[in-house]
């Protein structure tokens, strides 16, 4: 059988790969510098199940997504995409819905009962993206206090 699709999703388990990734990440996580995303990266791997999956166009990581399972009493069983980015010079060729349908087959078959994100106040295009493309509904609106 012939790959069709002009790009590959794998999950990044190394810091090496990490760190491939991190250029496309900056673009969206534009207040990390390499130092405290790798540190993040691997605490919250750690720690919270955490991962990374990255859209290889050409062999050079061109989307990433960070994602892990919650359970909640509102959502259940759910995964949370924390991060979702294509970088700016290959968007608009389905990358970002290639790894959201990424996410939600390995949701799916891991019995987890729905996939959510949030996503900024100023990210219209990224709404319009989820709601209409995706079919993402907007159910609450997520709060944010600095300490």
């Amino acid at each position: 059988m012939v790959n069709k699709q002009p790009f590959v999703i794998k999950e990044l388990n190394s810091e090496t790969e990490w760190r491939e990734a991190f250029p496309v990440m900056k673009q969206l996580r534009t207040h990390l510098d390499e130092v405290s995303y790798l540190e993040l990266v691997q605490e919250a791997t750690q720690k919270e199940d955490y991962k990374l999956a990255g859209l290889f166009e050409n062999g050079q990581i061109v989307a990433v997504t960070g994602f892990m399972p919650m359970i909640t009493l509102y959502n259940g069983k759910s995964i949370w995409v924390c991060d979702l980015v294509t970088s700016s010079d290959v968007r608009s060729k389905g990358y970002g819905a290639a790894l959201l349908v990424y996410v939600q087959r390995l949701a799916k078959e891991n019995g987890y009962e729905n996939v959510s994100l949030s996503s900024g106040l100023q990210r219209i295009d990224a709404h319009r993206f989820y709601e209409h493309k995706m079919k993402y509904d907007k159910v609450s609106y997520c709060f944010l206090k600095r300490l």
